[in-house]
């Protein structure tokens, strides 16, 4: 397929009679052919047309006056071909952008349709290369716009007049002021915008690889898992078993119980190490270990009785 076949090269125009025969979009090379044959209007001609349309309603000038135009629309789209979007779609898009501004043209401004169109034929075709390119749309204001279609050119024009450079991909600090001046937009706003169209579209859940092996990817680790509300309830659950819930079952022991359960779980030394130990415990109540250890298991026990209303 050739997107840029030579109307210099093609037939003599075709009649307004044969018009209707352009064939469908899907063979391009066709359809490109058939709008470079069709009838260039005369200014009157495009005058007379468009008062006709504006003031009678008439369609088949409304026809003509498009007809005429499609090869503009296929002169545009060839500027847009660097965004990886097929060129049929560019050129559909492009012919809905004429058929509004034929639809508006006013014929007594003085202004030839031609200029007129070619604002709304490249709105059309902008605003669908925003909608596709990526699956997230990277533009959304004015200036973020701006940058995007003229992010590419000029920052290939800093590499043709640098070639000492050409391999560099990013752009420099004096590029990025230039371009900020140029365009009249913020230097912060060009870098966010280069590191949004140096980037591509993530899978957040890919398919598993045809080995079978588990694919990784970014649902992984975006997942939120502090907000689930199981993972709420559970906080909230322990939260109560470590405020009310000890405090309650620690009021529940008898002095010297809660004197043995608080040194030895409760107390934590500065170096991360346990509470009291056995041992130490007897020698203050100056009893054996193992009784240390008996009122220990009971003090646990009735403790953990105290604790289940809270689970």
């Amino acid at each position: 397929m050739n997107p840029t076949a030579n109307a210099t090269t093609l037939p003599a125009p075709t009649t307004w009679s044969q018009a209707l025969t352009i064939p469908p979009l899907g063979n391009l090379d066709a359809y490109i052919t058939a709008v470079n044959r069709m009838p260039m209007l005369t200014p009157e001609e495009e005058v007379s047309y468009a008062r006709k349309l504006r003031d009678e309603g008439d369609l088949e000038a409304a026809a003509k006056l498009v007809l005429s135009h499609l090869r503009l629309v296929v002169a545009v789209s060839r500027q847009y071909l660097g965004y990886g979007l097929p060129q049929a779609d560019l050129i559909q898009e492009g012919n809905v952008g004429l058929m509004k501004a034929v639809r508006r043209f006013d014929p007594d401004r003085g202004v030839r349709l031609v200029s007129y169109a070619l604002h709304w034929i490249k709105a059309e075709i902008h605003e669908y290369i925003l909608r596709n390119w990526r699956m997230v749309k990277l533009a959304t204001t004015k200036a973020q716009r701006k940058l995007f279609f003229n992010l590419r050119s000029m920052k290939q024009g800093f590499k043709d007049d640098a070639e000492h450079e050409s391999h560099r991909e990013t752009l420099s600090t004096r590029e990025i002021e230039a371009m900020a001046r140029e365009l009249k937009v913020k230097p912060e706003e060009v870098v966010e915008m280069e590191s949004r169209m140096a980037g591509g579209d993530v899978v957040l859940d890919p398919t598993p690889a045809a080995d079978g092996e588990e694919a990784f990817g970014p649902i992984a680790y975006l997942a939120d898992t502090q907000n689930e509300p199981t993972a709420v309830l559970e906080a909230q659950q322990r939260d109560a078993l470590a405020s009310v819930g000890l405090a309650n079952a620690l009021a529940a022991l008898d002095p010297r119980s809660r004197r043995i359960v608080e040194q030895r779980w409760l107390n934590v030394k500065d170096d991360g190490s346990g509470g009291m130990t056995l041992h130490e415990l007897a020698a203050e109540f100056g009893v054996s270990a193992e009784r240390i250890r008996q009122i220990e298991a009971a003090a646990m026990k009735k403790m953990r009785q105290s604790l289940a209303a809270y689970a």
